[in-house]
């Protein structure tokens, strides 16, 4: 997948769970300024998971949408 397609994934479900529009979600944009705590996450990146047909393992801290791309692409 290419990071446009990730990230693409990502905002939509961002915007599914938030007041946010799409086109609001940048890659600078923190899950704290979305509205997105820690449980949120979690349940976040299960459904992206599920998007995106593959496992996604944290093992490292992931502030903005874009530390999220840049760790899928590196996986």
């Amino acid at each position: 997948m290419t990071e446009k397609e990730i990230f693409d994934a990502i905002a939509e479900l961002i915007a599914d769970r938030t007041d946010c529009n799409v086109s609001d979600i940048t890659m600078e944009s923190t899950f704290k300024d979305l509205g997105i705590d820690s449980l949120d996450t979690v349940d976040l990146l299960m459904n992206l998971e599920d998007k995106l047909g593959t496992s996604i393992e944290l093992d490292q801290k992931i502030e903005t949408v874009g530390d999220l791309v840049k760790f899928i692409l590196s996986k």
